[in-house]
Parts: structure tokens; sequence; C-alpha cells
């Protein structure tokens, strides 16, 4: 497939343009003409970049690409090694981010609903990034408790759960990755219970005071399912041999 055409099927498929986002989205960094294979994954870290290499991969599709607002634009360090890798050996950096969040099926928060069980009934936020619903058992049947040892179980991470544990569950909120700020907004949309990746002090804080438990449950951990979904994507509908890989992060 075609570089070009590549990444304009992705481009329409998230809708990139739609969202306002904190960095570009599609074709960041351009490569090689023809594309057979790509390597899906959630971070352009170095570890990834260089098993693209190693693998030979012609791409790179990632939900944290490069060039986000406010980072200093000096190509040095860290950014030119990265960089430097990818033009070297000719390999394509395809990122999408809140594109990947929200898309109904492939997105983060889509994908990491139906790793859960959890159904979704309705969104919440800033452009609709936080979806509500309801948890996988009989609404009310499970507690905070119940659902932090669930998404132990389903992700292989233990969950940070503050507030009141024996809460019973009948309507849970969820926004994957550092949507911590979404707390609130979660609180007045009537959830019993608030998963998101990170955590911060003042949310333990509005936990305990409001009644309404948050559970983080890794910003990593929480962000693997959409990128693999779309790595299914291109295999499936593209004719592409994409592979999605899961480098540890325990954050």
């Amino acid at each position: 497939m075609q570089l070009r055409a590549l990444h304009e099927h992705l481009d329409a498929l998230l809708e990139a343009s739609r969202l306002k986002d904190y960095c570009p989205n599609g074709l960041q960094v351009e490569g090689r003409s023809e594309v057979r294979r790509v390597l899906c994954g959630v971070t352009a870290s170095q570890a990834l970049v260089d098993h693209a290499v190693n693998e030979g991969y012609d791409a790179v599709l990632v939900h944290h690409g490069y060039f986000w607002r406010g980072e200093d634009g000096r190509i040095t360090g860290v950014r030119k090694r990265r960089l430097q890798a990818l033009l070297a050996h000719d390999i394509s950096l395809i990122a999408y981010h809140l594109p990947l969040d929200v898309h109904p099926e492939l997105g983060n928060n889509a994908q990491f609903a139906r790793v859960m069980g959890w159904t979704g009934e309705g969104r919440f936020a800033d452009q609709d990034l936080g979806w509500i619903g309801r948890p996988a058992a009989e609404p009310g049947a499970e507690t905070a408790g119940c659902i932090a040892r669930s998404i132990a179980a389903r992700l292989g991470r233990e969950p940070m759960l503050v507030g009141d544990a024996g809460r019973p569950v009948r309507r849970i909120a969820w926004c994957t990755g550092a949507a911590q700020g979404y707390f609130e907004q979660a609180i007045a949309t009537g959830a019993d219970l608030y998963v998101s990746g990170e955590i911060s002090e003042q949310t333990v804080h509005l936990a305990q005071e409001s009644g309404v438990p948050y559970a983080a449950a890794g910003h990593h951990a929480t962000e693997r399912y959409g990128v693999r979904a779309l790595a299914q994507h291109l295999c499936d509908v593209c004719g592409i041999d994409a592979a999605f890989v899961d480098l540890p992060n325990p954050v």
C-alpha cells in the first residue's frame, strides 16, 4: 500500500481533522513510499523504533508520537536519536492521539470497555472524551472494590483505588490515559466510580469528599487496546502486515 493512501485512509477513519489536539495527528515522519509492514505500539519510544529497524518494518503507528505542543522544539539528545533512526532507515511515523481515544469502535475508551465488559451509554467531558455506562455485572451488584479486582485481573496491573471501595456501582465512567482532570465531570454525570489511567494529589481528596471512588488503572495499561485494534484493522481491511508490540511500561 502506498504511504499516502495509508495515512489518508487512517485520517478519514479516525476523523483526525475534527479534534483539537496537543500534537499533529497523522503522518509525522515521512519514510519510504510503499508500506508493506507496520509496527504498532503505544508510544514511539527508542525501543519501539529500534524494534522496527531490527525487524524491517516500513512504518511505525502509535498513539503517542512526537512534536507535542509546548515542548522544546530543538532536535537534540533523545529527540535527535529517535528521528535519526527513523530517517536513516526510511521508516515513517504515523501517530493518532485524541482521534484514537474517541473513535466509537477502535478507540481506547471503546476497546478498554470491551476488555472490561462494560457497556457505554453516553459521553461527557471536552470533545466527548469521557464515556459513561454500566459495569459488566448487574448494575449495583458489583462494588468499586470488585471492579478494581477485575481491572487487575484483565489488565495484569493492580489499579490504585481511592475512596469508598464498598460503594455499589450502577453507573461507571471512564477515560483512558491522563484524564484525572475529568473526575468532577464524571461525578456530575452520576457516576458511582470513575476509572482513568493516572492519579493526582487532589484526586484523592475529591474521591474521599465526594463519596465517588476513583481507580487509576495505568496510563499505558489502559491505552494499549486502541492501537492494537487499529493493527488488526490494517490487517483485515487494508491487507497490510501489521503487528502490535506491547513494550512493558509500569505507568
